[in-house]
């Protein structure tokens, strides 16, 4: 469903961008396979300030066929392997570490389309196999907000190594590692035991595993040069979580 809040399509600079966001949607609606089957759109939102800032929400729907399968972002035990599915680039224009920093920046995620479809496609057969036993998008905040969610969850720690991660070769500074929103990104959880079977899935994708769950509840972040940059516990995240709602 798509659902358009715009400013006046009378003038120039604003119809070319609906044109060019329309265009985006019939783009992406072909390659994913899936149709718009319905939408909205709210026009002329001006103001002797100027227009709104183009805003396109899409909302998506899907069919779990079997409900048993379906897959939370909980941690669900301790020695299993984080994988990283996806690759991370210097993207966080807009991001939320750039927003805490005070940034806008330039870099704005982007999405390569082909491989977004084979990662969430093999995501799913990997589920559908049930081989995941817990998945996490990365989106808001990137791995460093993914992982301590996944954790939070589930009340288990983890250990993540930040050199291990599938990233472009221009990408070396630690924290954009850790903060990139680079698009098509799943952090996902898988036993020692299914490993060859989940590899085997997921060969065409780039992923490695970063890092494992611990029985502690200990959340540990190691640096790309392999030194401590995170040692916290499950306990102070979710303190820093819930400190958000006080005062």
């Amino acid at each position: 469903l798509d659902n358009f809040t715009w400013g006046s399509p009378e003038k120039p600079d604003r119809l070319g961008g609906l044109v060019r966001a329309c265009k985006a949607c019939y783009d992406f609606a072909r390659i994913y396979e899936t149709p718009f089957i319905s939408g909205k759109d709210s026009l002329y939102n001006e103001s002797p300030l100027g227009a709104v800032t183009p805003t396109l929400l899409i909302t998506a729907i899907g069919i779990i066929h079997d409900v048993r399968k379906a897959v939370s972002a909980d941690l669900k035990g301790p020695n299993n392997l984080l994988y990283l599915v996806g690759k991370t680039y210097p993207e966080l224009g807009g991001s939320e570490y750039y927003r805490m920093k005070g940034f806008v920046g330039r870099a704005v995620p982007k999405v390569k389309m082909n491989q977004a479809r084979n990662a969430m496609n093999s995501i799913i057969k990997a589920i559908d196999s049930r081989l995941v036993k817990s998945c996490h998008d990365l989106s808001e905040g990137g791995l460093a907000v993914a992982a301590a969610e996944m954790a939070l969850a589930g009340g288990f720690g983890m250990e993540l190594f930040l050199k291990r991660v599938p990233r472009s070769t221009g990408l070396i500074r630690n924290d954009h590692v850790i903060f990139s929103e680079s698009n098509s990104r799943f952090l996902v959880e898988v036993s020692e035991k299914q490993r060859e079977d989940f590899e085997a899935l997921i060969k065409n994708v780039d992923h490695a595993v970063v890092g494992k769950t611990q029985r502690t509840t200990r959340f540990l972040v190691y640096r790309l040069d392999g030194k401590k940059a995170v040692d916290t516990s499950v306990d102070e995240l979710g303190q820093a979580w819930k400190s958000a709602l006080e005062g």
